[in-house]
């Protein structure tokens, strides 16, 4: 009978344990923000293994990763939506989303479900079109599309399972006022590297076209103005930080710097021919772009001007985020592409895939087919880019007010 006391008491103590360190935040949400740093790391290391071992497969290394995280958040997430559609109270189904009139999801665990089975449905999909069509090297294939917009649906579905939980500002009865401050403040950090890695997803499938050798070319500023004011805006004013948009443009770039520069220490031979440039070490994507400088623009702005409607603020907020992004890209490209002293691990710019010769001429210069040319073509290109940044950063704030809206 003692024992059975003993046992029962150390249960509660456990149970007790694990409550106060969730703090109240259900445990799908914390597995949905693991998944969405795996799902980009998978990738990321995917992409050094193209470049470097060339030779694939359904299970290669880095495969296995981005299933991990894609079936983990798909599986945590479907279990909730059980376990809440059958034995949750009425409290609990409250705060969800009712579909098919049977089950109630969080619109976050709705995203990661459908994401995670986007993934690994990409998976034989991508290993078909290897067989029938060879190995590719291209970003946008057709399997590598449904691949990606599975992993930024898991990612999305992590953002807003957390903004869904943040929103509420619920006071969890059994924890203290300072731990309930806590909780919220962990929320908060949740969502910046949940919105993080998203950005990482973004830049990492757009880099084909925001490559160091573009950073002379109109075309780099009209998509980097069409893509990230966007999500910087809206993840920006979801956080609920003064510095939101700062620490998540950091988080990015730490993120997607850390993983590359680890991946160029690590040894790496090809296994598929032909072998142009004799490398021992992995080959990576180059520097991230400097997003930190704009978003401290935008910040900044953003606090100053809270009182402004949207409209107003779309315009101050789109023209600070093109003017600081040209201003500090333009003469980045010279460095990174040109200078002898970015040729080295820190900064990447040596990597070069096995397929590519080692002595190609503009391997360190700007190319002449892929700069722009003449004031008149400069004007008309970023004049672009400005609207495009304008109209970006109208839907990113109008996505972020509608992030601080969600509460199921």
């Amino acid at each position: 009978m003692e024992t059975t006391v003993n046992h029962s008491l150390t249960d509660k103590k456990t149970h007790s344990s694990i409550q106060e360190f969730l703090l109240g935040i259900p445990l799908y949400v914390y597995v949905s923000v693991v998944a969405s740093k795996l799902v980009i790391l998978g990738i990321l290391w995917d992409i050094a293994w193209h470049m470097s071992i060339g030779r694939d497969g359904l299970f290669s290394a880095p495969h296995v990763v981005v299933y991990v995280g894609a079936a983990t958040a798909g599986v945590f997430s479907g279990y909730q939506v059980l376990k809440t559609s059958f034995w949750g109270s009425l409290i609990e189904k409250s705060k969800m989303v009712n579909f098919w009139g049977i089950f109630y999801s969080s619109l976050g665990g709705l995203f990661c479900i459908w994401g995670g089975i986007a993934a690994l449905t990409s998976a034989p999909f991508d290993d078909w079109w290897h067989n029938t069509y060879g190995l590719d090297v291209a970003i946008f294939s057709p399997p590598h599309t449904v691949l990606l917009l599975g992993l930024m649906g898991v990612q999305v579905g992590a953002m807003v399972s957390v903004s869904a939980i943040l929103n509420r500002k619920e006071q969890v009865s059994y924890l203290s006022t300072q731990q309930n401050a806590v909780r919220t403040k962990r929320l908060q950090w949740m969502f910046v590297f949940a919105a993080g890695f998203l950005i990482t997803s973004i830049f990492t499938t757009l880099s084909e076209f925001l490559d160091r050798w573009d950073m002379h070319n109109t075309s780099y500023y009209k998509i980097a103005c069409a893509a990230f004011p966007l999500f910087l805006l809206s993840t920006a004013r979801g956080s609920g930080m003064k510095w939101g948009a700062t620490y998540i443009a950091i988080t990015f770039m730490v993120f997607h710097w850390a993983v590359n520069a680890t991946l160029r220490l690590l040894p790496a031979e090809p296994l598929l021919g032909p072998i142009y440039n004799k490398i021992t070490t992995y080959q990576t994507l180059g520097f991230p772009a400097l997003l930190v400088f704009p978003a401290l623009g935008i910040d900044f702005l953003r606090a100053r001007f809270s009182a402004k409607n949207d409209w107003w603020l779309a315009l101050i907020l789109g023209f600070t985020y093109f003017t600081i992004f040209f201003i500090v890209h333009y003469p980045f490209g010279n460095f990174i592409l040109e200078s002898p002293l970015a040729r080295n691990w820190f900064w990447g710019s040596t990597s070069w895939s096995y397929q590519n010769e080692p002595d190609w001429e503009f391997r360190f210069r700007f190319t002449e087919w892929n700069t722009t040319k003449g004031l008149g073509n400069w004007v008309k290109g970023l004049s672009i880019a400005l609207l495009l940044s304008l109209v970006s950063t109208r839907i990113g704030l109008a996505w972020g007010k509608w992030m601080q809206k969600v509460q199921r």
